[in-house]
């Protein structure tokens, strides 16, 4: 493919598919959009099959293998000792056919307090031809991220359990070309995941058994991350989910689970700067913008998760508008077939992504597969058109097997 198309899908890839904020001769956001844009925004990408087919919703939903992504603290609750699994996703296959998301995870439980559990996720930008100012072909290269976590998870109580994951993440964009008269290199940064999940059984009449869970999950909490020496250091997508999950065992063979994630990114929202009288950027003595609405978004990490909550130029109303919701269904038979379906909302004046989803999963002896697909509402999304699956690795079941 061509080294021009190839740079404007990956420009699409590095700022989310988002949107960024315009500002008109007004001081106000032009079409009222002022979305939040990250780094490494492939950690965002829901990377199994499952959830995906789910409409990305997973922080409270019965613990898998893929669990490690959505919420760590519900491997306590694994049926399983121990499991593993392998997804593979495409990734804007309508334009490419060399871009895409692979996911490894897995995870062990020591007894019934305790388990550990450890996750790769690898996100290859395909094979880019790097060219220099004049057109001359610098070479062929293939630009990639990925993240290695491991997290250690252990019951508190009967029916509540705690998480805890440390990150490292390495985003190779460029292989150390020089961007505009300066040389870059590769990102990394560090972070953490801290994660809790309550479960609770209980009867309804008619039904053979209910069960309630909660889960909370704050991911990537850490450095910030740069590809240059001189240029300023970009938040990495620290991320705030939680909802309930309902699951009711209708009979033995039947059961339907119904779930709820909300999300919201922490990290501080672009404010929106000034304007002198010929429509620039209006800049203080010392040279810095001047703000008209909002907050400096410049700061720490930890500082912008606080932040995050009340630092909208458009208030209260803006804030509400961050939260994004997942909402899914599941339907097992016999604990061997599922089918699922969901739904994806993002305000329109925070990135704009809408879509519904569907997929099935089959449990055959140890061997696990499952299936996803994406239906867009309102825009294009990189994962329209394309079939997710992920592959699972049932221990438990091959013991019992032998």
């Amino acid at each position: 493919m061509k080294f021009i198309s190839k740079l404007i899908i990956s420009a699409a890839i590095l700022i989310g598919l988002q949107a960024r904020a315009q500002v008109n001769t007004n001081g106000l956001l032009g079409g009222n959009i002022n979305t939040i844009t990250t780094a490494v925004s492939f950690l965002m990408i829901a990377p199994d099959a499952r959830a995906g087919a789910l409409g990305d919703a997973g922080v409270a939903s019965t613990p898998d293998a893929s669990s490690q992504h959505w919420n760590a603290a519900k491997y306590p609750y694994a049926k399983n000792q121990f499991g593993f699994a392998v997804s593979y996703s495409p990734w804007l296959r309508a334009l490419v056919n060399d871009i895409n998301l692979a996911y490894l995870s897995g995870y062990y439980k020591f007894n019934d307090l305790n388990a550990i559990s450890a996750s790769l996720e690898y996100f290859s930008l395909g094979n880019i031809t790097f060219t220099d100012q004049t057109g001359n072909s610098l070479g062929d290269y293939k630009p990639n991220e990925f993240a290695i976590d491991l997290a250690y998870s252990r019951k508190l109580a009967d029916n509540f359990s705690a998480a805890v994951a440390f990150r490292y993440i390495y985003s190779n964009l460029t292989l150390g070309q020089s961007v505009n008269g300066q040389n870059s290199h590769a990102g990394q940064s560090v972070a953490a995941d801290i994660g809790l999940y309550y479960q609770k059984e209980f009867r309804i009449r008619g039904l053979e058994r209910s069960l309630l869970s909660l889960g909370l999950n704050i991911s990537n909490i850490g450095n910030k991350i740069n590809y240059t020496e001189t240029t300023r250091r970009d938040n990495i997508p620290t991320n705030l989910r939680l909802g309930p999950n309902f699951t009711m065992d209708i009979d033995k063979y039947n059961s339907i689970s119904i779930m709820l994630d909300l999300n919201k990114l922490l990290v501080p929202t672009p404010p929106i700067y000034a304007q002198d009288s010929n429509g620039l950027p209006a800049k203080d003595p010392e040279g810095n913008l001047i703000i008209a609405s909002g907050m400096n978004n410049d700061v720490s990490p930890v500082s912008g998760i606080f932040q995050s909550f009340y630092d909208a130029p458009g208030g209260a109303t803006e804030e509400l508008h961050e939260i994004s919701y997942s909402a899914g269904v599941e339907y097992w038979y016999d604990k061997q077939f599922a089918i699922r379906a969901g739904y994806f909302n993002e305000h329109k004046t925070k990135g704009n992504r809408k879509f519904f989803t569907l997929g099935a999963g089959l449990r055959y002896n140890v061997f696990g597969l499952d299936f996803a697909y994406l239906i867009p509402t309102d825009q294009r999304n990189p994962l329209e058109n394309t079939l997710r699956f992920t592959l699972i690795f049932d221990f438990g079941a091959f013991k019992t097997e032998k």
